[in-house]
């Protein structure tokens, strides 16, 4: 898994957590769904650490909490 897949899988993880539809997430982050939608598919290769701030603070965790995920360990290599 990449860096680009883990951000999205662990949207969605936090999103099942809380009971938060995307497009709830969207509303309570200021960000329209549009922009969290690209940044679950592959549309966004490169989802911006300000927009991962925003959702997180919808979302009420720090980027610290974001980030602080299995999915995240041993990620591939981005250098290639």
């Amino acid at each position: 898994m990449n860096a680009k897949e883990a951000v999205a899988k662990r949207i969605l993880e936090l999103c099942e957590e809380q009971d938060i539809a995307i497009n709830n997430l969207a509303n309570i982050s200021g960000i329209s769904p549009s922009t969290i939608y690209s940044m679950l598919n592959e549309k966004s290769q490169n989802p911006g650490v300000v927009s991962i701030k925003k959702l997180c603070d919808g979302l009420n965790i720090t980027l610290r909490q974001f980030f602080d995920s299995d999915i995240f360990d041993n990620l591939e290599q981005e250098i290639k």
